[in-house]
């Protein structure tokens, strides 16, 4: 008997594992959010698989995304990760990811970056119900009010479609469709 599975994983190996184990998993802790978004910002005009193939060259290329040390790096740092082909090389989002960790600190000192995102779902998974791929939306009011607040904050490549794709990924949404052996999953990190 086969697994139900979300269609949009297909039979990649490696798409199968993120949608088994980590998508859709509710996630507070305040790094792994900040990962997950980086790399929701670099997919910006690509497909998630090709972030998902490049994830571990961009974890080592940017230190495990640790905000405290990203914080610190500006055009020396810039000019070495263009030249990485591991990663995705634009320059806007690298830059991006750096002005991002300043934010994410700030944030962190005032509330806490998992409360501050957690707070656009009164801290509990949105269950959508979703029945067929035809109905999960590009984005919502939700995803829009986040990521204005993103951007406020200081955050870009952070529109509603990314926001949205990052609520899914990290759990607060659930977009696993009905039918999937995945939808009911106990709500914990």
């Amino acid at each position: 008997m086969t697994l139900q599975r979300c269609a949009w994983c297909g039979t990649d190996p490696l798409y199968v594992a993120y949608h088994d184990t980590e998508w859709g998993r509710p996630e507070h802790d305040p790094r792994a959010l900040f990962e997950c978004l980086m790399l929701e910002a670099f997919q910006a005009g690509l497909s998630w698989i090709t972030i998902l193939r490049r994830r571990e060259g961009f974890r080592a290329a940017f230190q495990g995304f640790h905000p405290e040390v990203l914080a610190t790096w500006g055009e020396a740092e810039t000019t070495r990760l263009l030249a990485d082909p591991g990663i995705i090389r634009h320059r806007g989002k690298i830059e991006a990811t750096f002005a991002a960790a300043r934010a994410f600190l700030a944030i962190e000192a005032r509330e806490g970056f998992a409360h501050f995102l957690w707070k656009h779902v009164d801290h509990q998974p949105i269950n959508s119900g979703l029945t067929g791929l035809s109905q999960v939306p590009a984005h919502t009011p939700a995803a829009l009010v986040l990521s204005k607040a993103l951007k406020a904050e200081g955050f870009k490549f952070v529109g509603p479609t990314i926001t949205y794709a990052f609520m899914q990924a990290v759990g607060m949404v659930n977009d696993h469709l009905v039918t999937c052996a995945f939808h009911d999953l106990p709500a914990t990190a």
